[in-house]
């Protein structure tokens, strides 16, 4: 198992390496366009806050020769002086990153003013794990219980309406089922804001519960559309169960066929089940970009949006890290949970 474990973290550690090699590549240019522009605009807005530097030079080609040196100096102590895709560059880009160094904002900040990029990320992110991580398991919790009742009662209303259900829910965007749940329950029976962001800042001690009420919108629209599916998922994952020799010996010897579907079945179908968990739960952190803007849900995926639209490189260099991380390590426990209750896949049989 200690093998396993080590095997598995050192190819996610790889796969981490690479996404940040590819992203750093894809924005490398970019990223050192903006880098020196933002050494200009600081250079010149600190000699501006101090007329005294401005007159202490005779002419302007000395003034503008003094601004000119600065600016090199802070490009050299930098690194900028050498190429983007030069190994140094890289390697201490990389390096950064890894320590969560993600740099400054060029244009977003967060709710408190801050341009640190880990502070924006780290203020965003808990509200987009409260939403998805709640609805993904609310959407399980459902989704398993009607599975396995249908997958019990195969044919049956209840089988065909789980079936219709997971066809038609997921046949929607979500964006369209959104702004249908706006409409409806925002501006028709005003039961819930149109806006999921809270109107009060971040600071005052009721925000949370504002938070939550806000919160209630989107995460009704994320369960209405996704549990049909996992629901009909977790039915074709177990009518083969419910097929074989060990359940056929439990119903001939008198076991209760709620305990059959919900303790032994159940139990053999959980690899897959799992595994469908974490990749959706991972899923949707990465997925929120649509359902955040749509409902305007303060979160990691609005940030991704915003970011997209003013470019704002840091920003989206360090989501896409954050998003990577919580990927791989759902992925990793996926892999444990796998083990577990298959040993076979710790066994390497």
């Amino acid at each position: 198992m200690k093998k396993y474990v080590v095997t598995r973290m050192a190819t996610m550690f790889g796969v981490l390496m690479i996404t940040l090699l590819i992203t750093i590549s894809l924005v490398g240019s970019n990223m050192d366009t903006i880098l020196k522009q933002g050494i200009v605009f600081q250079v010149r807005a600190e000699i501006t806050e101090n007329p005294a530097i401005a007159e202490s030079f005779s002419s302007v080609e000395e003034f503008e020769s003094f601004v000119q040196a600065q600016i090199d100096q802070r490009t050299k102590i930098l690194g900028l002086d050498e190429p983007w895709y030069s190994p140094q560059r890289i390697g201490i880009t990389m390096y950064k990153i890894l320590l969560l160094d993600f740099g400054h904002a060029t244009f977003l900040t967060s709710d408190e003013g801050s341009s640190n990029v880990k502070d924006i990320l780290f203020e965003k992110l808990p509200r987009t794990v409260l939403l998805f991580t709640t609805a993904t398991i609310i959407i399980s919790i459902i989704g398993i219980f009607l599975g396995a009742l249908s997958s019990s009662k195969v044919g049956s209303i209840i089988d065909r309406i789980t079936s219709s259900f997971a066809i038609i829910s997921s046949s929607f965007p979500v964006w369209w089922i959104g702004i249908l749940m706006i409409f409806l329950f925002a501006f028709t029976y005003q039961i819930f804001p149109a806006r999921a962001t809270p109107d009060i800042p971040s600071s005052d001690p009721g925000y949370m519960g504002s938070l939550l009420y806000h919160m209630a919108l989107p995460l009704i629209t994320i369960v209405i559309i996704g549990f049909g599916s996992w629901a009909y998922l977790v039915r074709n994952f177990m009518v083969g169960i419910m097929q074989e020799d060990f359940i056929m010996a439990k119903k001939t010897i008198g076991i209760s066929q709620k305990k059959i579907i919900y303790t032994h079945a159940l139990k053999n179908a959980a690899p897959p089940i799992v595994t469908i968990l974490a990749l959706s739960l991972s899923g949707s952190l990465g997925g929120a970009i649509i359902t955040e803007a749509v409902f305007d849900w303060p979160g990691m995926g609005r940030l991704y949006f915003e970011a997209i639209t003013v470019m704002d490189l840091p920003v989206i260099i360090g989501a896409t890290y954050l998003l990577t991380v919580f990927f791989l390590i759902s992925i990793f426990i996926t892999d444990l949970l796998y083990g577990y209750f298959d040993p076979r896949v710790r066994t390497g049989q």
